[in-house]
């Protein structure tokens, strides 16, 4: 089934749901289209061309909490953009605590970061710089839309421009 990217009134992205529920979203007037999919929904009476990003015509609050965001290694990988931290790699991923739990690290979006396989073995439970690897980048809570991949298996290029990662 085909999805559509939700975004708040400020483009922000919010969620991802069915085409279904998109067409009745834009019917109760309560969204407008942004892009369209190319393809079209045809009933008796009408025919609508299905959306592939729509907007909503009012804000929604988000909390801003976003820390509090479901750790998972779904997530971790989502947020990470199925690469590995230390080197780039996109195959044999796992989730690597940048301050070991045997040194008193948590599970929270700050110590947690997707790693491949082999720099996670050669890091064990030594901090990163002792083995001579090195963070790409600060580890973070998920901005809005880096969690859009959980829902879906790809990205669709008409949504590359509303997301964060898009560059």
């Amino acid at each position: 089934m085909r999805k559509v990217l939700v975004l708040n009134t400020t483009y922000e992205p919010l969620n991802v749901c069915s085409v279904r529920r998109a067409l009745v979203l834009l019917l109760k007037d309560k969204a407008e289209v942004l892009e369209r999919s190319g393809a079209a929904f045809r009933s008796e009476r009408a025919s609508h061309q299905l959306p592939s990003v729509i907007r909503l015509r009012t804000y929604v609050v988000v909390p801003r909490h976003r820390s509090a965001a479901r750790i998972s290694r779904r997530a971790v990988f989502a947020r990470d953009r199925h690469l590995c931290h230390y080197c780039g790699s996109g195959r044999h991923l796992t989730v690597d605590h940048v301050v070991p739990r045997s040194k008193g690290g948590t599970d929270t979006w700050d110590n947690l970061v997707t790693s491949c396989a082999p720099c996670n073995r050669k890091k064990g439970d030594r901090p990163a710089h002792a083995v001579g690897l090195r963070l790409a980048r600060k580890p973070r809570p998920p901005q809005p839309g880096d969690l859009v991949s959980l829902h879906v298996d790809h990205i669709h290029e008409s949504w590359r421009p509303y997301l964060s990662f898009a560059t």
